[in-house]
């Protein structure tokens, strides 16, 4: 513009003789960031109108991801400004994000990178320090996380060469290389340097497949299977109608909490600040003030999000409803209570057609969803799910409940009941058909398939030939040759997950170091557990200082959701947290369904032999 060609000409000539020239070879290690960590923070990241664009009509096009935002990421921009700045010819070196060697998201990034350039080398440094359990181990150190401190990137990271040569007729080369398991950061550093260059590197020549998929191909066996849900597609054949993401509330620590009265008070006073805050808002009406300058975010008095921002923008206040409170699964085996509204949930999807009113039954089967960094798990609930009950949650539920709001006044009530609602069978009749017919059985019916698709879901052959599959899209249901062994295994799979605080005890020993043990004996701070010549002791859980639970079966490890046994989720989330941002409270002490072990409850075990083993579940 003017005012800089006026105040600071000598450098602006530089700039427009450095836009004007060939640029040929362009090395950096761009920032990484996809947005900023929460609507509190008021640091959104800038927005650049024409590189955006050559995204959105390139990488974004291409990919077959619902959500795109990640596209949008710095180090992504930084890879479309230099392939655009280089044009047909010259060389790129970027340290970035290793995450779109393999995200679902980054399937049409991977595509135009292979049609862009001639020759790409990929040097994968893993590193993916948000991942757990043995994905987590086998990732290694994160090379970028800040030593002896907090801070730094957990992103995984790669280094990537991008080369456009002209003269080069043919398919894009494209080489790969992966670090290796297990590596600490120091030994990662030390192979770098023994590498020196390229020339030393023993190269993976690697052809992508129709689906851009570089490493962890998808199995094309898994396309002729019937999938559990398509929405791009309506006219597709699934198994299931709808599905729907989880509960997102985008303030966990205010809508969540193991006591009700909590979750009213947390919910009830936000709610009275952000109406206060709409009224300072409307008596200003006059000059109407940015919002985001506007807004008080202290966060010991609301979590904003950009959804509430926008309701105070028009002046929209809320109302607390005690009715909203409800019992809900947060993560695997917790249940707490949780406010469920349309206004403070960021995001509810589907749920209001799932798990509407406390007294409507229905079941729904959660799978990880796309962007999920966890091995593939699934879990039932029978109660309203948060959307990381399994990461990224899809849920296909047995029914849909559909409000009678076109059957007139007479059928109207102040309170929703369950007479306010019709329910509707979420498999469809076509695939019922198909299963009577495949097996040629007039006794199956839609419930039976409900239970064999959450068998297929555990099948460890299922989940172990097709892990590349369940990574990157949903789930693709076989006709298995014995449709009744995995309709009764899941079913009873389903039995144990959903009844786990009512089974029969597992027969473990709990010590006291007292002889008589009243009820606040039984008050639960953080369960840790027993050590053994100075190495973790699983058979062991200290409970508190007076209790101790010992003979655990190691087998009741094997079982895991998310990479993480059902005994270490309790341990993890049944303990006392306190929320440095808000101050807010969470104690499973106040909890009417607290783990409170009596002769034993750590593990269950079968009561007969027509049970699963626990090795089994």
């Amino acid at each position: 513009g003017t005012l800089e060609d006026l105040m600071f000409p000598e450098n602006n000539q530089r700039v427009k003789a450095q836009k004007g020239r060939d640029i040929r070879v362009i090395i950096g290690n761009p920032p990484y960031s996809a947005g900023q960590g929460s609507e509190n923070d008021n640091n959104k990241n800038l927005k650049y109108d024409a590189l955006d664009g050559r995204i959105t009509e390139t990488y974004a096009k291409y990919s077959s991801a619902t959500l795109k935002n990640s596209l949008y990421d710095s180090y992504i921009r930084a890879i479309r400004w230099a392939s655009d700045r280089i044009e047909n010819q010259g060389i790129i070196c970027f340290v970035t994000n290793g995450s779109f060697i393999d995200s679902n998201s980054a399937d049409g990034l991977r595509k135009c990178l292979t049609d862009e350039f001639s020759k790409i080398y990929v040097f994968n440094l893993r590193g993916n320090g948000r991942t757990s359990g043995e994905t987590c181990r086998k990732e290694g150190h994160p090379l970028f996380a800040a030593l002896g401190g907090k801070g730094g990137s957990l992103a995984p990271v790669a280094i990537t060469i991008l080369i456009k040569n002209p003269e080069y007729q043919g398919k894009c080369q494209l080489l790969y290389h992966d670090i290796g398991d297990y590596l600490k950061r120091s030994e990662k550093l030390e192979k770098i340097q023994k590498f020196r260059d390229i020339s030393g590197i023993n190269w993976q020549t690697i052809t992508p497949n129709d689906s851009h998929d570089w490493i962890n191909q998808r199995d094309p066996v898994f396309d002729a299977f019937i999938s559990m849900g398509d929405k791009k597609n309506i006219t597709a054949k699934t198994i299931f109608d709808v599905y729907s993401s989880g509960v997102k509330t985008n303030r966990d620590v205010w809508c969540y909490n193991f006591s009700r009265d909590a979750v009213a008070n947390n919910m009830s006073r936000m709610i009275d600040f952000y109406n206060q805050q709409v009224e300072q808002y409307q008596a200003i009406a006059g000059t109407k003030p940015n919002v985001d300058s506007f807004i008080n975010t202290d966060s010991t008095k609301i979590s904003w999000t950009r959804e509430i921002k926008q309701d105070l923008g028009r002046n929209k206040k809320g109302s607390f409803e005690d009715s909203h409170i409800v019992r809900s699964v947060y993560r695997p085996f917790c249940k707490q209570y949780s406010y469920f509204d349309r206004q403070f949930n960021n995001c509810v999807y589907q749920m209001p057609k799932i798990f509407p009113i406390a007294p409507l039954e229905n079941l729904a089967i959660g799978i990880n969803g796309a962007g999920s960094l966890k091995n593939f798990s699934a879990l039932i609930t029978n109660i309203l799910p948060d959307l990381e009950v399994v990461s990224k949650t899809q849920y296909f539920p047995l029914y849909t409940y559909t409000k009678n709001t076109d059957l007139g006044e007479l059928f109207q009530t102040a309170d929703p009941n369950q007479s306010d609602y019709r329910r509707n069978d979420n498999i469809p009749d076509a695939i019922l058909q198909d299963f009577q017919t495949t097996y040629r059985d007039p006794k199956i019916t839609k419930e039976d398939i409900f239970y064999y698709v959450y068998g297929i879901l555990h099948s460890p052959e299922y989940k172990t030939r097709f892990a590349a599959d369940l990574k990157k899209m949903l789930p693709r249901i076989p006709f298995a040759a014995d449709f009744w062994a995995f309709s009764r295994a899941g079913r009873q799979l389903a039995h144990w997950h959903l009844n786990y605080e009512a089974i029969e005890p597992y027969p473990i020993d709990e010590l006291k170091e007292t002889l008589f043990v009243e009820a606040d004996d039984y008050q639960v701070t953080k369960m840790t557990f027993g050590r053994h010549n100075k190495q973790i002791d699983k058979t062991t859980i200290i409970y508190n200082h007076k209790i101790k639970l010992i003979n655990i079966p190691l087998a009741a490890y094997d079982y895991k959701v998310c990479d993480r046994s059902a005994i270490e989720w309790i341990m993890e989330r049944y303990q006392i947290t306190k929320d440095k941002d808000s101050g807010i409270t969470n104690n499973p002490n106040h909890s009417a369904s607290v783990w409170k072990p009596s002769r034993s409850s750590t593990a269950s075990h079968p009561s007969t032999s027509a049970n699963p083993t626990p090795t089994a579940c």
